[in-house]
């Protein structure tokens, strides 16, 4: 069977820094690969999965300027990869809305994974078309949806691309966009209260350079609160896997949260307020702690015993491996085609975990 993944061309697959879709891709059309799939990944001329891939723009664009031309770009790209998709793909998996719109002309089946917070104006798209097969990446994100073809399938990750550190655990760290949704100004708070020092990485996007300059970097010192730059998967190694846990002070309802997942499976438990995903992600007392309010997370930070790393993982392996993911899709593709799914795919056994992310 063969699937074409289509992503958008700005982030390369998989993704050097930021690009929680695009890691997303890589996972699933690695673990389709060595399922037996025939996988092609439909994104720009600098991605490396190894897989076939094709495009039409051969270089990445990230960040993006908010810039109509941009949407232009993606629109050409996800038509161009449909149109040459449907003449050898027997399903064609999307992952962002403007490619949908192309379906209506196209009788191969689409599958399309709502990566997105929910939002009414993409959940009315949606409804104009109920023949697609809708992925929901939680539970929660697929309570607020309608569409008559959903069944939710959690992220995942290849754990063996991530490690236990050695050093001992001393600081927080906080991963991910700098953005009041993602509560980074909070994070510093819980910091400062508690006396732990925490590193930020993260991408500072243009239209939050106010949120910046304004809530975060006057409090950047270089000693208590360090701002370490954009992470790839060494960094990410290198401070989840010496970290005593992740700060996820999130003020809006995370769709997923890959960042989670990545940290358990450093070890670093992740010290959360509620939204969206977080209570099926974080197991309370297990790997980590949810927290009404950043009040209550300074005192059970205070009053916490410390987790124990080699737990936070196996949690993280039990619940979230990029096996479990990959045979999710596997079986949703083979129910599309109406076939058995063990006379078609060969298992997960032979993965090498050893292949690098980035």
């Amino acid at each position: 069977m063969r699937i074409a993944l289509i992503v958008p061309p700005f982030i390369s697959v998989p993704p050097r820094r930021y690009g929680g879709t695009e890691l997303f891709a890589y996972n699933l059309a690695e673990g389709l690969n060595r399922l037996g799939f025939d996988v092609v990944v439909y994104t720009n001329g600098q991605s490396t999965v190894g897989v076939e891939k094709r495009w039409i723009y051969p270089t990445e664009q990230w960040p993006i300027p908010a810039d109509i031309h941009n949407d232009l770009r993606d629109i050409n790209h996800g038509a161009w990869s449909i149109r040459d998709a449907i003449e050898t793909s027997d399903i064609i998996h999307l992952s962002s809305a403007p490619s949908l719109v192309h379906s209506r002309f196209v009788n191969t089946p689409f599958v399309y994974t709502v990566h997105h917070a929910h939002d009414d104006g993409l959940s009315q798209l949606y409804s104009y078309y109920p023949d697609t097969w809708y992925v929901s990446i939680s539970e929660f994100q697929k309570k607020l949806e309608t569409m008559p073809k959903i069944r939710t399938i959690h992220h995942g990750i290849d754990h063996g691309q991530y490690q236990l550190g050695s050093s001992k655990r001393e600081y927080f760290t906080f991963l991910g966009r700098i953005a009041p949704m993602k509560g980074t100004h909070l994070a510093i708070e819980v910091s400062k209260r508690t006396g732990i020092p925490l590193k930020i990485a993260g991408e500072i996007q243009p239209m939050f350079q106010d949120y910046f300059e304004s809530q975060v970097k006057p409090h950047v010192d270089g000693k208590h609160i360090e701002m370490v730059g954009e992470a790839d998967l060494a960094m990410k190694n290198e401070l989840l896997g010496n970290s005593l846990g992740l700060l996820f002070p999130i003020q809006w309802d995370e769709p997923f949260g890959l960042v989670m997942i990545e940290a358990m499976a450093c070890g670093a438990p992740v010290y959360a307020l509620p939204g969206g995903s977080v209570a099926e992600v974080v197991q309370d007392g297990v790997s980590g702690y949810i927290s009404t309010s950043t009040d209550d997370m300074v005192e059970r930070i205070k009053k916490g015993q410390p987790f124990d790393p080699a737990t936070v993982r196996k949690y993280m392996i039990e619940n979230f491996s990029m096996d479990t993911m990959v045979q999710g899709y596997a079986d949703l593709y083979m129910e599309i085609a109406g076939l058995s799914v063990s006379s078609e795919v060969q298992g997960l056994d032979n993965i090498d975990e050893s292949r690098a992310i980035a």
